[in-house]
C-alpha cells in the first residue's frame, strides 16, 4: 500500500511528498498562489509519466532503438464542479532508429490495457484515447 503526504504551506500552496521522500509543489493557478502545479494537471502528468515509463521499458525489452519519447496529455473537464475529466488524449512522439510500428503500437496498448495503473484508474471516469508518430533518426 502506498502512502503519500500533503502539507499546507501557506495561502493555497501545498507540498506533496511520496513514500520515497520525493516532493512536488502544488498550488492554485492565480497570481498570488501560482508557484506550483495544479493538482488536476498533476493527475495528467502522472498519467503521462506512467505510460512513458511503460513504453520505454517495453520497447527496450523488445530491443528497439528508441532515442526519444515525448508524451503530451490533453484533458477535457466537465464545465461544472467537480470538473471531472471526461476525455483524455495522449499523443506520443517517438524517435529512434528502425523503430517497428508494430512494436510501438503493442507497447502503447500494453501500457494502456495492462501496466499503467494511473490510466486504468482514470478509465473508470474518462475516455482515454491516443495517437502516435514515429520519427526516424539517422
Amino acid at each position: 500500500m502506498a502512502t503519500v503526504h500533503v502539507k499546507w504551506l501557506e495561502k493555497l500552496q501545498f507540498v506533496g511528498t511520496d513514500a520515497t521522500k520525493h516532493s512536488v509543489v502544488m498550488s492554485s493557478q492565480n497570481r498570488e498562489n501560482g508557484t506550483g502545479m495544479s493538482p488536476t494537471q498533476l493527475l495528467l502528468v502522472a498519467l503521462g509519466g506512467c505510460t512513458a515509463y511503460d513504453v520505454v521499458n517495453i520497447l527496450t525489452k523488445k530491443r528497439q532503438q528508441l532515442t526519444g519519447l515525448e508524451v503530451s496529455v490533453t484533458g477535457e473537464q466537465e464545465p461544472d464542479p467537480p470538473w471531472t475529466y471526461r476525455h483524455i488524449h495522449l499523443s506520443y512522439r517517438l524517435r529512434g532508429r528502425g523503430l517497428s510500428e508494430k512494436a510501438v503500437q503493442d507497447a502503447i496498448e500494453l501500457s494502456k490495457n495492462k501496466y499503467c495503473s494511473v490510466g486504468t484508474t482514470l478509465e473508470a471516469a474518462a475516455e482515454i484515447t491516443y495517437d502516435y508518430t514515429i520519427k526516424e533518426e539517422a
